[in-house]
């Protein structure tokens, strides 16, 4: 397998990373778990070190079953989880944006627990929240990242001009964007920009 540094911020991962929201949601009914945890593992011994997942997914159940096919092998794997969106604790529903840095810190601690781990590699803001200014959420992820919890901050589905005041405060190590043959749009700006500021690139979708 080979290997990719993700922009100047020194965080290694495998070319090819593993994204496990279809595992537990979104493409029909959730797989069967410990089938799901014996791929998890097989990726692993196949070279892949990149997993990606979502508070969202599921929601919560997909970070539960990546903490698990995982823990056994935490110290080879770089884990990717996302904040941003308000769900009901009742219903399990969506609520919209939620990137206040107060959630934002819960979503972490939360996190943190569901993954078996005292540290997430890279955490996106999993949409922007057009009413928390991106600066504050940027030093909400700032803050966590010198307490230890977070090693790398991203961002996901963001335009070059958020990217930019993003990382003025603190440095974006990957933007996570559509992009395939049928969605181009990441290569007018947002290419160019994460070039200019040393920022790595993780397509979702990659296969359309």
């Amino acid at each position: 397998m080979k290997k990719r540094l993700l922009g100047s911020s020194g965080l290694e991962v495998s070319a090819l990373g593993l994204g496990c929201m279809g595992m537990s949601a979104n493409y029909g009914p959730a797989a069967d778990r410990s089938e799901m945890i014996a791929l998890l593992r097989k990726a692993v011994d196949l070279g892949v070190m990149f997993f990606d997942t979502a508070e969202v997914y599921g929601p919560f159940i997909n970070e539960e079953l990546v903490g698990e096919g995982l823990e056994p092998v935490r110290d080879r794997v770089v884990i990717a989880t996302k904040f941003g969106m308000g769900i009901d604790p009742k219903t399990q529903e969506r609520t919209g944006f939620n990137s206040k840095p107060d959630h934002i810190r819960a979503v972490c601690d939360a996190s943190l627990k569901r993954l078996r781990t005292d540290y997430i590699d890279l955490l996106y803001q999993h949409r922007v929240d057009p009413n928390i200014p991106i600066e504050d959420v940027a030093g909400t992820v700032k803050d966590l990242i010198k307490q230890g919890k977070v090693r790398h901050f991203g961002l996901s589905e963001v335009g070059a001009d958020t990217l930019r005041r993003a990382h003025a405060v603190q440095p974006v190590t990957a933007v996570q964007n559509e992009y395939s043959l049928w969605a181009r749009d990441v290569e007018a700006t947002v290419l160019p920009t994460c070039e200019e500021l040393g920022v790595g690139f993780v397509p979702w979708s990659p296969l359309g």
